[in-house]
């Protein structure tokens, strides 16, 4: 049997390769979804294990939840498998606003319920602060859901450090997500260990780096969409992370992994980070991540590939 942890202190215990959805059902953020390539990709997850699925409103203004919901009523999984989701944004034809007042979330919390066809969330998140509601009335709102069994753990999502702090005013914080990766690690300086102090489990996004860490580009071969213009794939920065990529190669050959996997088992080496949740397009990047299961890294590998990219 595959090991298992629990994500904190939240008694959700899951394997520590988890999926992140952004990319089920998700028309308003990628090109060219097709929903029965998002099912199959779905039901590949859960039979090749995987029981932490990650969602929000904004991964398809709801598609995203509803896909899940309808693939773990098919197979009856549900009570298998832990579910995160997320809401804070309010989507109409003049724009998006967020909001996170106790109403909002609240109905936000029934809503998620009926599109994933359940009776409780494992764990919700308030997805963004709206930067209006005290932090700590939007998490109060929330422990009152918990206390009435609609979700079992809550979680905040791309808080800062004084918000997040404010909002953990009654110590309800379960579980922090926010941008991480080993080649922008700048929340390991307050972020994490604030979390590690508190018995907060955080939850990375991007850890990755957008595909970076992956070893699939080359210094001939940067990304041309969106990604070029971010710091790390330009110039003499693009160059070093890439020979530092491909540094990993001989670790990964050595697991019978691939970089990617390599990176992921690292990052899982981090003190209060007990899962990750890699997004996958399809059934194949769904087991390609599983793979990193293998990578048994011991804490000196954790160490070194750590201090490559510091």
């Amino acid at each position: 049997m595959e090991k298992r942890v629990e994500i904190g202190r939240t008694g959700l215990r899951v394997t520590p390769i988890g999926f992140g959805a952004n990319t089920i059902g998700a028309h308003n953020l990628f090109q060219n979804i097709d929903e029965e390539v998002s099912r199959e990709t779905l039901r590949a997850a859960l039979g090749s294990g995987v029981d932490f699925f990650d969602s929000a409103f904004m991964y398809g203004l709801g598609r995203s939840e509803e896909l899940i919901g309808e693939i773990l009523s098919e197979t009856g999984r549900r009570s298998d498998v832990v579910i995160a989701t997320k809401a804070a944004h309010i989507v109409t034809d003049s724009g998006v606003k967020l909001d996170n007042s106790p109403e909002f979330l609240t109905d936000s919390v029934d809503i998620a319920l009926k599109r994933l066809q359940t009776d409780y969330i494992d764990l919700f998140y308030i997805h963004f602060p709206d930067g209006v509601t005290p932090p700590d009335e939007a998490v109060g709102a929330l422990q009152r859901l918990k206390e009435a069994g609609k979700i079992r753990a809550i979680g905040v999502s791309n808080f800062s450090m004084d918000t997040l702090k404010a909002a953990n005013k009654d110590s309800y914080v379960d579980v922090v997500q926010d941008k991480y990766s080993l080649v922008y690690p700048d929340l390991e300086e307050d972020m994490i260990p604030y979390c590690r102090e508190q018995g907060i489990s955080f939850i990375p996004y991007t850890p990755l780096a957008s595909g970076l860490l992956t070893g699939k580009f080359t210094a001939g071969n940067p990304p041309q969409d969106f990604r070029k213009d971010r710091p790390h794939f330009q110039g003499q920065a693009y160059l070093d992370n890439i020979a530092k990529v491909n540094s990993l190669q001989e670790l990964a050959d050595k697991h019978g992994v691939s970089i990617a996997n390599i990176v992921l088992a690292t990052t899982l080496g981090i003190d209060s980070i007990d899962v990750v949740i890699p997004g996958a397009k399809s059934p194949e990047q769904v087991l390609a991540n599983r793979k990193t299961l293998q990578a048994d890294l011991t804490s000196e590998d954790v160490a070194q590939v750590r201090a490559l990219f510091k």
